[in-house]
């Protein structure tokens, strides 16, 4: 869990904020921060205005309510084609267990099935709302026989609902099991071989509990659901709790599961409970408020979306999510997907999220499967879909393949550890794994006639022609990979042998393919043709390896990102979210928010949907999550060993507050910008790393540590200053006479409906 409960007291304080940790201190910084947002009823307050609203009952996925806790997912809806409202019962560990058939078929997301609120009359009308605050969507469903009145949550593995009937209304749900095939069946027919599974079975227990158990060829899936109180009518409550359980390789394991947890749920109000301690404990981790009222409430429904879909531990985010429908995507992705789905954890400071960190550390034994025999010695890998295991092998470069995702997941990973430095996850999962995944790319260089490096053909991903050599999106990967092995080398105080290798690499690899229009996609191969993916820039974001603070790059950098544009045909939702974070790099925040609101345009053909989902053929979840990024390297970045705060924000907006930020280096910075000026930033040490620090502001500073004194700083020119700031220990920079220093939600200067159908 995540720290201390706030239990009932509406005005308790909330642990992990200033006000707390102040008081923990005695109170004795000079310039304590003026907190806000440290009482649950403030927090309640903000959070109901970003609230998704619904007065037009949901016909589709993405535009309904949904649901979840890492594991178990529901999204609701209208029943297609009939007068019900849907409640997809899908959870992310259910999968198929037959990789000989591929991620697609054999090793796929496989439905479990969904629940329907059957209504006596027709439905005329909907009022309901999804609480971020408590996670839990409430409301009324109101017929021409009376009134529905329902509250809805997932908690624990077990989906919790209570309905209240008036009028002529009744409460009866029906569970309606799907089969257990791929969801990939809605665009091509299984592979030769593939055999159903067996049919499944349905029984009732003693204590009057309803189970359906799906065999699996190599394991099983149970849904257990009990209700009371259905049927009755007149004012009458009923609840039902529903549960699913997986297991692998076992029968028989999964049935057992389900049972043990709707016993330990208890009831709807004993759940509940439990369920609101973990998300009040949640959001207060950081704080962000800008003036634009819908894409603010944007932000924070994603925060909400990325921790109902997943958590450490758990398995790593499929395409859709916790939330499958027909697609066919239903695996993990690793050339795009999953990177960007976990980019917003850090800087919200929510690492306990990062579920792809620590199935890379699971699943190492895997990794070294998935490469050809002759390679698993040294040598790591994953191919483009996996499931939750990472199954699935990888090419050889030479054909036309792409080798580069495990790599570039592993800078995912390396983000983690430096926004946390935590050495164990830096000594046995970044360095083992990212040794064993460079070592495969050094299998296959070889020194051409001009001395350098080269790379045979590899795939740039979702570019359809193939370079013969030199792919960027390789050599990018190649060169931050072999920096990053020797400054973890150094760091953990290793003499590894390949260290020589590594630097003769850096050395000697060729330069990236460029010509007059910036970034090919590799040798003699021109950016030619609409490219939704940005793999050929990797090197400018995320890696930051080519970068704006390069006066002799920014030439390449501006018309490589400008040509990518130029052709925009094949651009989806992440096409916009990737190209605003890299103007906001170049500290242009005009320009990026207005890439960023091309993702909210319902002109565009792939736009961010009515509930904040996104859509192509089916289901991805990764776009609205990056475009929380997005919004991240406007307000904070911390690449290249430098905080940068509030380094792209646009000019629209005035005003923007930020809170226990997390950056690189394990700090956690506060900042508020009023009136289009920094006003403060005050920055807590959380691992004693160097400090430096752009902080945007003019005239004389000045730098206060946290017991009054003035902090050792030296002025790095540009505006950055290196701080010394020892662990556990928080620093004031502001310039002029000392400002108010209070953390607060800023006014709406730009208003915006609600998300969902208000």
């Amino acid at each position: 869990m995540l720290g201390t409960a706030l239990g009932g007291a509406a005005a308790a304080a909330v642990p992990g904020t200033a006000h707390a940790d102040a008081a923990a201190s005695g109170g004795r910084c000079p310039w304590r921060l003026r907190d806000t947002m440290t009482t649950a009823r403030s927090w309640e307050r903000f959070l109901r205005g970003q609230d998704l609203r619904w007065s037009r009952l949901p016909t589709r996925w993405y535009e309904g309510p949904f649901l979840g806790d890492g594991l178990l997912g529901s999204m609701v809806y209208q029943e297609p084609g009939a007068n019900r409202i849907r409640f997809t019962v899908q959870h992310g560990r259910v999968q198929d267990h037959r990789p000989e058939f591929g991620s697609g078929w054999g090793t796929c997301r496989l439905p479990v099935g969904h629940l329907t609120l059957d209504p006596v009359g027709t439905i005329t009308a909907v009022d309901w709302r999804l609480s971020l605050w408590n996670a839990e969507l409430t409301g009324t469903v109101t017929t021409t026989a009376g009134t529905l009145t329902l509250s809805a949550l997932i908690h624990d593995e077990v989906l919790a609902a209570r309905v209240t009937a008036d009028g002529g209304e009744r409460i009866v749900w029906t569970f309606h099991p799907e089969e257990a095939i791929s969801p990939r069946k809605i665009s091509e027919a299984p592979p030769a071989g593939y055999t159903p599974h067996p049919p499944r079975t349905t029984r009732t227990t003693a204590d009057g509990t309803e189970q359906v158990l799906q065999p699996l060829i190599g394991g099983q899936t149970a849904t257990a659901y009990r209700r009371a109180g259905e049927g009755e009518g007149k004012g009458d409550s009923g609840e039902l709790l529903l549960s699913v359980g997986h297991s692998a390789p076992s029968t028989t394991a999964a049935e057992a599961d389900s049972l043990r947890r709707l016993r330990r749920a208890g009831s709807y109000d004993a759940l509940r409970r439990r369920h609101r301690r973990w998300w009040h404990a949640f959001y207060p981790k950081s704080f962000v408020s800008f003036p634009d009222e819908r894409l603010q409430s944007f932000h924070w429904i994603q925060l909400y979306k990325v921790a109902s879909a997943t958590r450490a531990g758990g398995p790593v985010m499929a395409t859709c999510g916790p939330w499958l429908e027909p697609t066919p995507w239903p695996a993990v992705w690793w050339n795009l997907n999953i990177q960007l789905e976990y980019w917003l954890v850090h800087g919200s400071n929510h690492l306990e999220l990062d579920s792809l960190a620590t199935t890379v550390r699971q699943s190492q034994e895997q990794l070294i499967a998935n490469v050809p025999a002759a390679y698993r010695t040294d040598s790591s890998g994953v191919g483009r879909s996996s499931d939750m295991f990472a199954n699935r092998g990888v090419g050889r470069p030479g054909q036309a393949t792409e080798v580069g995702n495990l790599t570039w997941a592993l800078h995912n990973v390396w983000l983690t550890y430096r926004h946390s430095m935590d050495k164990p996850l830096l000594r046995d999962t970044v360095f083992p794994v990212l040794r064993r995944a460079i070592n495969y790319y050094l299998r296959f260089l070889t020194p051409g006639g001009d001395g350098k490096l080269h790379l045979p053909s590899t795939l740039s991903p979702e570019y359809p022609v193939v370079p013969p050599q030199d792919t960027n999106y390789d050599l990018a990967l190649i060169r931050w990979g072999c920096q990053t092995l020797i400054e973890s080398a150094e760091l953990l105080g290793v003499d590894d042998e390949l260290i020589p290798r590594w630097q003769e690499v850096l050395a000697r690899l060729t330069p990236y393919p460029v010509d007059d229009t910036g970034y090919m996609i590799g040798a003699d191969t021109p950016y030619a043709q609409s490219h939704r993916h940005y793999s050929h820039l990797l090197m400018i974001y995320p890696l930051y390896l080519v970068n704006w603070e390069q006066p002799e790059n920014r030439e390449l950098i501006t018309k490589s990102v400008v040509r990518w544009h130029a052709l925009p045909s094949a651009h989806r939702g992440y096409s916009y979210t990737g190209a605003a974070s890299m103007y906001a790099m170049t500290g242009d925040g005009d320009t990026a928010i207005g890439c960023l609101r091309k993702f909210f345009d319902p002109s565009t053909r792939y736009p961010c949907q009515a509930n904040t989902h996104y859509t192509e053929a089916g289901p991805v979840i990764e776009t609205p999550l990056s475009a929380s990024q997005s919004l991240h390297d406007m307000f904070c970045q911390s690449w290249g060993g430098v905080i940068r705060v509030f380094p792209a924000v646009p000019t629209a907006w005035a005003d923007v507050t930020l809170h226990d930020f997390r950056t690189q280096g394990a700090f956690l910075v506060s900042a508020v910008r009023e009136g289009g000026a920094t006003r403060f930033i005050r920055i807590r040490s959380l691992a004693g790393e160097p400090l430096r620090l752009g902080h945007g502001l003019s005239g004389r500073l000045t730098v206060l540590l946290d017991d009054g004194t003035p902090a050792r700083t030296h002025d790095l020119g540009d505006g950055t200053l290196s701080i010394d700031l020892p662990k556990g220990r928080e620093v004031l920079v502001h310039s002029g006479a000392r400002p108010d220093l209070v953390i607060a939600p800023v006014a709406v200067s730009e208003p915006g409906a609600a998300w969902g159908l208000p």
